[in-house]
This record gives C-alpha cells, structure tokens and sequence, in this order.
C-alpha cells in the first residue's frame, strides 16, 4: 500500500477542523443565543468537542500528521457518548440517568424531521472527525526543504476547501432560519 504525500495534507484535516468549529459555534450558539441549557451528557459531549477545535487547527499549523493518534481518542469516546444519548432521548433501551442537578439528559430541545436532534448533531460532528482523521493517517504532509515555503496555514485556503465551507455556511444559515423558527 503506498501513501500519498500532499503539501497541504489533503482535505481531510480541514474537514475535521471546520466539523470541531461547527460543533463548537453550534453548541454554544444553542446555549448562549437560544438559552438551552445543556444536560449532564451535553457537558461531556461538550468536553470532548472543545479541545478538538484547538488539537486540529494546532496539528495543521504544525504540519503534524500523526494529529490523527491524539485527535481519535477523543472523536471516539465522543461518538459512543453522543450515540448514547440519541439512544436515552428516542428509545427506552436504556433507563435514564438520575440526574441530580439541573436539566434531565432525557429532554429534546430540539426535534428536526423526528430524527435530528442536539445528540444526532454531535454524533455526526464525531462521526466526521473520526472518518477524516483516519483519512489522514493516509494523506502525510510532504517533506519541504523550506519550512517558511508552505505551512499548514495554505491548508485552510486551499481550494479543496471551499465546497467544504459552502457546506458549513449553508448549516449556519439554516441553523439560524431554525432559531428564528422555533
């Protein structure tokens, strides 16, 4: 099996940085802008994503390709517990949490079509990362002579990316138009 080598990484790395910032802005935007407030399994939800949108744009400025060994845990622990509580909110397979504090885990803010909800969101922001950064173990960054030539800054301008931020600015408009909707 050979690897291919592209200066910028391909745009598996970009795609996961702009699914960790989507997430991010989302989650916040439900928290500060709609005033949800988030549940237990939302805080680690939370706690998961957040350092993801720093990990990933520190690893492309680096140049690291080996970003995918740090970035994996967290995608995948994020996925079994995104997925748990999709599970908790639409079926009765598992009891729910007694939730002591605050807002139980068990309520929809959010009910889209039946099946997208705050959960889905961010099973599916795991799911993307997790997909890119095994994508990336196969995209190294290219050796460069000189460092100062090209740096993983190019990587986020790179015109590979630009259907994937098309994409991310048509989720933030719909995003909004639902806010106001709702």
């Amino acid at each position: 099996m050979t690897t291919s080598t592209s200066a910028y990484g391909g745009p598996s790395r970009t795609i996961a940085l702009l699914a960790a910032w989507l997430a991010t802005g989302g989650s916040l935007f439900f928290s500060e802008v709609m005033h949800f407030t988030p549940c237990l399994l939302c805080w680690y939800q939370r706690i998961l994503m957040y350092p993801l949108a720093i990990f990933i744009a520190i690893g492309m400025i680096r140049r690291n390709s080996d970003i995918h060994h740090y970035v994996l845990p967290f995608s995948l622990v994020g996925m079994g517990t995104s997925l748990y509580h999709y599970l908790l909110i639409k079926t009765d397979w598992f009891p729910p949490p007694p939730c002591l504090d605050g807002v139980p885990c068990t309520v929809d803010y959010l009910n889209i079509l039946g099946i997208i909800n705050i959960p889905f969101m961010a099973l599916v922001a795991f799911f993307i990362i997790t997909v890119m950064m095994v994508a990336s173990h196969y995209e190294p960054y290219a050796p460069v002579d000189d460092p100062a030539q090209i740096n993983g800054i190019r990587a986020l301008v790179a015109p590979a990316a630009y259907p994937v931020y098309a994409v991310v600015a048509g989720v933030l408009i719909f995003l909004t138009v639902m806010a106001f909707l709702i």
